[in-house]
């Protein structure tokens, strides 16, 4: 596969991972560089192996994982948004009862937003394509996109303090309805 495609399909799926490092940025809380570190390492990091990880399964699992992986994004990604747009409404809640760089917050956003890479590991399987440098790729611009992301939500949230949590919480819900939308269409 062409760098240039597999950088446009690392781009593609990085997306989810920016738009929830953006609403995490708005919070407040990943606002140290360790705490984006963490966020953006692992956004990158499941993004790299969920794409190995779908290459190694083939078409041979690629049917079980399809009936509901779209569910699991939905779920995730709802959990937190309404969290996030409950905080926004109310200035003494927080959007996470914790560090959302750390923990099981952190292994819901990034899983709710690796699963999409999965597929393309499957698809990539199935057309008898290389893994590792494609992996690497996508890994590496999704690290760099929510880097990104985290910095300029750090940005929005001090300007536009809580009002950002309640439009990052109503992002999150829209990306988890996008990927139950695109795989029912799909």
């Amino acid at each position: 596969m062409e760098f240039i495609t597999v950088l446009f399909v690392a781009i593609g799926l990085s997306m989810d991972a920016f738009a929830v490092s953006l609403g995490v940025g708005t919070t407040q809380h990943a606002s140290n560089r360790s705490a984006k570190f963490r966020l953006a390492f692992h956004f990158g990091f499941f993004q790299f192996m969920m794409t190995a990880l779908g290459w190694l399964a083939g078409s041979a699992v690629a049917g079980l994982i399809e009936r509901f992986d779209h569910w699991i994004a939905l779920v995730l990604l709802v959990i937190v948004g309404v969290n996030m747009i409950r905080s926004g409404f109310n200035p003494d809640q927080e959007s996470y009862p914790k560090d959302p760089s750390r923990g099981g917050t952190l292994m819901m956003l990034s899983v709710a937003t690796s699963i999409d890479a999965l597929a393309v590991g499957l698809s990539m399987a199935m057309l008898k394509q290389p893994i590792l440098q494609p992996s690497l790729i996508i890994g590496a611009v999704t690290f760099l996109l929510s880097s990104l992301a985290l910095f300029l939500g750090n940005r929005l949230g001090v300007l536009f303090g809580k009002r950002m949590e309640i439009l990052g919480g109503l992002v999150l819900i829209g990306i988890g309805v996008r990927v139950m939308i695109t795989h029912i269409s799909g």
